[in-house]
């Protein structure tokens, strides 16, 4: 089985990162590394991963691509698994992707939210999956920063991440496409906080929509960073 470096970028994240990394240490196969990429954050979200035993990279500039790209340029495995400072992976996650690994160049799994109540959980989930699904059909796979798994190796071969405010994720998931197999794992599941939903589900299907058109600006995180503090 391949070993994972997984990488989280994560910019003021000190009230979420606790649970990201506690749920990386319930993980059935551990990671051979955690790095999180502290991308201009004006909290304590460095301290806190440094507490958790996490490897700990600055990118004072910020763009959650680069700091993607920090995060893969210093990566130590062969793959990499990656996911967001609020998001919960599930305890089978590293498993499921070793397992699915061999012979293909990148992974991916589904998502729903946590904090809401269960039936709109579930209901999420399964939009996500129907989502992924409509996507794999018509040859255009999502792969998601938040639940994604990929060769390092290939990664580097395909460019890294392009620098865009958003989507380069998925940019990076389809030149992953042209290089090798790309597998859809179903036990890969990753939970993921609804806190964007705050606004509204409209204004949050709508950034969503404008990146799968091919927009590339307006990064989730950006628009939502607390006061600097005196």
């Amino acid at each position: 089985m391949p070993e994972f470096s997984v990488i989280i970028p994560a910019r003021n994240e000190a009230a979420y990162l606790p649970g990201t990394l506690r749920a990386l240490e319930r993980q059935t196969l551990a990671p051979a590394e955690v790095i999180v990429v502290d991308n201009a954050s004006r909290d304590q979200t460095a301290q806190i991963a440094r507490s958790w035993g996490a490897q700990v990279l600055s990118c004072p500039e910020g763009g959650v691509a680069r700091a993607r790209q920090l995060g893969l340029d210093t990566a130590r495995s062969s793959w990499v698994a990656t996911t967001d400072a609020d998001s919960l992976p599930a305890p089978g996650w590293l498993a499921a992707y070793a397992q699915a690994a061999p012979g293909r160049s990148a992974l991916y799994g589904p998502m729903r939210f946590w904090g809401v109540a269960e039936p709109w959980a579930s209901a999420s989930g399964v939009a996500y999956s129907a989502f992924l699904h409509v996507c794999r059909v018509i040859g255009r796979p999502n792969l998601a920063g938040g639940n994604m798994a990929f060769s390092r190796q290939a990664a580097l071969l395909a460019g890294g991440y392009p620098e865009v405010e958003a989507y380069e994720d998925v940019i990076l998931g389809q030149n992953l496409a042209r290089l090798g197999e790309i597998g859809y794992v179903p036990r890969a599941l990753v939970e993921t906080s609804a806190r964007r939903l705050d606004r509204g589900v409209g204004p949050f299907l709508i950034q969503h929509l404008r990146n799968l058109t091919g927009h590339t600006r307006g990064y989730f995180g950006d628009d939502r960073l607390p006061p600097p503090e005196h």
